[in-house]
């Protein structure tokens, strides 16, 4: 319970109180004193009691009704959580019967205040723990707040730009938006957000009447179809893609077989050498099933970022330890130019490997037998030329002293199955996928590849990472 105290009231407010209440008696006594109605001394001191009686009657009445405002107002502002009570004399049995009324009042309104806070709460926290993502917009169509998975998927708070900016700018969504707010009906919309990875989304726009506790008049729900989407294509291309590069190494495997079963069936020589590019040749076969399958794992779960955090320096060591026998093989060397302590954040371990790996292997590869790979981990603002995000971030670097790549072909280099020397590319070994696996990679962390050849010297791949 909370105790208004009974205030003194302004005194020209309680002088004009005492006139309204003992003015009438005082006039009264001084005309029967001047009359001779009423003896002199009597009288004035008839006068003076009247006069005291209605100051404090006044004072006391108009605190009462001043406390009593203040209580009034305290419970219609609700206050503190507390009932408003007055403490002090209540001069008037009405003054104190309205205080009662105020307190009962008050406690309804405490009631209903708590009862409205719960509400909210509960609206707030289911809106929070939906398991799909759901953005709140209020009767101008801007966002209010978005729950969990929202900010997940988004990266970004309602009022911070970012890819939640980008989808309320759509103008699909735009005018599912516009229609729900004028009509009063749930709109529908499917939506291709293009950067900074492809994302499909279908909107559902619900319009709340009456609006919710915070002002929101729209719901967005919001129904990631990507992985769907990725996947149907990934089933598509797979059977496309597996179909036409595996056609060269089966037709050769079936020839091999026939000639074994027929001219060759005797000739132990001839049956050897068969065998061991018949080997050859289903390897390549389980090596491109398993770059394709890993592509389309990557693409699948492309639209969303990773969470953990990635030791570069030590992920790089680790690497090339396990490059040994391959680079062995060419008589190749790795010098490594690796500061520590660099995390990459968000990030995923396993990934940021097969990045490593794959680009590692491109340039034992492709580079000059013998020669020596230059792999570096930095930060973005210690690295050359300065063309990277303004956040902070890491850049990892794999360099060659192989014969380089003629410019025409850069642009086209992470496409898949694109070579720029068929026939080099197939007997060194390579998938023609590694850099578009790379690629994918890249994009799901929010970051940037940049390719640099020079003819007659050699190739530059550089990597753009966040940065804890």
């Amino acid at each position: 319970m909370h105790r208004v105290p009974v205030a003194a009231p302004p005194t020209g407010r309680w002088l004009a109180g005492a006139a309204l209440i003992g003015g009438v008696p005082a006039i009264a006594l001084l005309l029967l004193i001047l009359g001779g109605e009423l003896a002199v001394l009597p009288g004035l001191l008839a006068l003076a009691s009247t006069l005291v009686a209605a100051l404090t009657v006044s004072r006391i009445w108009l605190g009462n009704l001043d406390s009593l405002g203040a209580a009034l107002r305290q419970a219609a502002e609700g206050g503190n959580g507390m009932v408003p009570e007055l403490s002090g004399p209540l001069l008037l049995p009405s003054v104190a019967e309205v205080a009662e009324t105020a307190r009962r009042v008050a406690r309804v309104l405490q009631a209903r205040t708590e009862q409205i806070s719960r509400l909210r709460q509960a609206d707030e926290a289911i809106i929070e723990r939906l398991p799909d993502p759901l953005v709140v917009l209020d009767a101008d169509a801007a966002p209010l707040r978005a729950n969990a998975e929202a900010r997940s998927l988004f990266g970004a708070a309602p009022g911070s730009g970012g890819d939640l900016a980008a989808l309320l700018r759509h103008p699909a969504l735009a005018e599912a938006v516009a229609a729900a707010l004028a009509g009063g009906a749930p709109q529908t919309a499917d939506i291709a957000l293009p950067v900074p990875v492809p994302r499909e989304l279908r909107v559902h726009a619900v319009p709340m009447d009456p609006p919710l506790g915070d002002g929101g008049r729209l719901l967005l729900l919001l129904s990631d179809r990507t992985r769907d989407r990725a996947v149907e294509r990934m089933r598509a291309d797979f059977v496309a893609n597996a179909s036409h590069e595996l056609r060269t190494p089966l037709a050769s495997l079936i020839g091999f077989i026939e000639t074994l079963r027929g001219p060759a069936e005797d000739d132990r020589e001839a049956s050897a050498r068969f065998l061991g590019i018949m080997a050859e040749q289903a390897d390549r076969m389980r090596r491109l099933i398993d770059d394709l399958l890993g592509l389309s794992r990557i693409e699948i779960t492309e639209h969303q970022p990773p969470t953990g955090r990635v030791d570069l320096g030590a992920l790089a060591a680790a690497e090339v330890e396990a490059m040994g026998p391959i680079l062995a093989a060419r008589d190749a060397q790795v010098a490594m130019d690796v500061a520590p302590g660099l995390i990459a954040s968000p990030a995923d371990a396993g990934q940021l490997g097969q990045v490593l790996r794959n680009l590692l292997e491109n340039a034992v590869r492709y580079g000059r037998e013998g020669g020596t790979i230059r792999l570096g981990v930095a930060r973005a603002e210690d690295t050359m030329p300065p063309r990277w995000p303004a956040r902070p971030g890491l850049v990892l670097t794999v360099a060659d002293d192989g014969p380089g790549i003629p410019r025409q072909h850069l642009p086209r280099l992470t496409e898949r199955f694109y070579r720029v020397d068929r026939g080099r590319g197939r007997n060194a070994g390579g998938t023609g996928l590694g850099l578009a696996i790379v690629k994918h990679i890249v994009n799901r962390h929010r970051g940037q590849m940049q390719i640099e050849s020079e003819e007659g010297v050699g190739s530059t791949f550089r990597v753009w990472l966040p940065a804890a």
